[in-house]
């Protein structure tokens, strides 16, 4: 079982690498200046379109889809992207300069394998082209949303539409005025089988009865693109806005999410990776009592095991992506389980050895590490908090001696 990247996803991976370096790292601090001028939490600064059209220039755009489609004929594997993943873990700008952030990716997906024709062309495209953003709503307040099938927003059938009622929260990417379309799940039959009640349906931003009620803050820190809660009072949509058939919303969000947690943990490495460099940067130019902070025996250990535990989560989501490539996501079933529980809270212990290590500018914004630290922490919920992923790995063990 080999790991390496093919040929193809060496030389994507060498000009991410480039890419990164030499133009979005750099950007960063131009980032700020404009989101800081603009006085708007939301605003969409103009050195992100700069991005986007110079990783377009370099060849890595739209790399996450592992599947062909008329628009990207040459797909690229889990696991070449893998790679690609990891080194835009190191910058909060590198996934969207490439349109390959969440929760657009799952969207395109969902849409690339079961949207019909008409619903391809008018969301997709735009997509794929990097024009709009999106947002995926199915976690609702009322309800623990770590069970899909507890979803209660009704979708009733009626004549030529489709109405819907309820309340969504925590969904990412709301609060831009770029977010165009919503993919929502709720329930059309209650009374099926149990995971058969819930289905998806599109949903324009401008439809009448969809309100965003507000943005939540994660930590404190306000999200760019927004986490937010909204809700659909007798919102109508065409019957042709729901996503293959009525009763395979859960079906299709387990299609989903099993791509986009081999990304999101390949960006924890890569966030974990960074964390360390700021570590060692870090310790190795101060100085207490009387020697470097790299001198000292605490710190050293913090620096082996941070080393240690980051090519252990590596070398497990490769092979959870590899597996991907080979025998499919229920093949890989377990690997990405595991994976989802595993790089969270190993970049979460990285991350905070390296706030220690900073001392009070650790938990300020003059550094990212606080900032990673909120973003990762909430990664422990999404897509499936740690214990019902604990609980499927038990369960798939435990099943060898049934």
């Amino acid at each position: 079982m080999s790991f390496e990247p093919s040929p193809r996803g060496t030389d994507l991976r060498n000009r991410a690498a480039d890419f990164l370096e030499s133009a979005v790292i750099p950007a960063e601090a131009v980032y700020e200046e404009q989101m800081a001028s603009s006085g708007d939490p939301h605003h969409h600064p103009p050195v992100i379109e700069d991005l986007k059209a110079e990783a377009r220039r370099r060849g890595l755009w739209n790399l996450f889809l592992p599947h062909a489609t008329p628009w990207t004929p040459d797909p690229v594997p889990n696991l070449d992207y893998a790679y690609i993943a990891e080194l835009a873990g190191r910058s909060h700008l590198a996934s969207e300069a490439m349109n390959c952030s969440a929760p657009d990716t799952g969207n395109m997906e969902v849409l690339a394998l079961f949207g019909s024709d008409r619903q391809k062309e008018e969301w997709l495209v735009p997509l794929l082209e990097g024009e709009i953003r999106s947002a995926f709503a199915m976690t609702e307040p009322a309800v623990a949303s770590s069970d899909a099938t507890n979803i209660q927003l009704s979708i009733d059938r009626d004549g030529e539409e489709y109405v819907l009622n309820g309340r969504k929260w925590w969904i990412s990417g709301a609060a831009s005025e770029r977010c165009r379309v919503f993919i929502v799940m709720g329930k059309t039959d209650p009374e099926a089988p149990r995971h058969q009640q819930q289905s998806m349906i599109l949903v324009p931003r401008d439809t009448p009865g969809l309100t965003i009620v507000r943005n939540l803050p994660v930590f404190g820190y306000e999200d760019r693109e927004g986490h937010c809660e909204l809700t659909f009072e007798d919102v109508r949509v065409p019957a042709s806005n729901l996503i293959a058939e009525e009763g395979m919303g859960f079906a299709i969000a387990q299609a989903r999410l099993g791509p986009g947690r081999i990304h999101h943990c390949m960006r924890c490495i890569g966030q974990a990776e960074r964390a360390l460099e700021l570590m060692c940067r870090r310790v190795t130019g101060r100085v207490a009592f009387g020697r470097p902070l790299a001198d000292q025996g605490v710190i050293q250990e913090w620096i082996a095991d941070s080393r240690i535990e980051i090519e252990q989560a590596r070398l497990l989501t490769l092979k959870a992506a590899h597996l991907m490539d080979t025998v499919g996501h229920k093949g890989a079933a377990v690997e990405i389980s595991a994976i989802k529980v595993v790089a969270p809270n190993m970049a979460l212990r990285v991350v905070d050895r390296a706030i220690q290590a900073h001392g009070g500018g650790g938990v300020s914004d003059d550094f990212p590490l606080a900032r990673m630290y909120a973003g990762l922490r909430t990664l422990r919920f999404a897509d499936g908090p740690d214990e019902v992923h604990r609980r499927q790995l038990a369960r798939r063990e435990l099943g060898k001696y049934a």
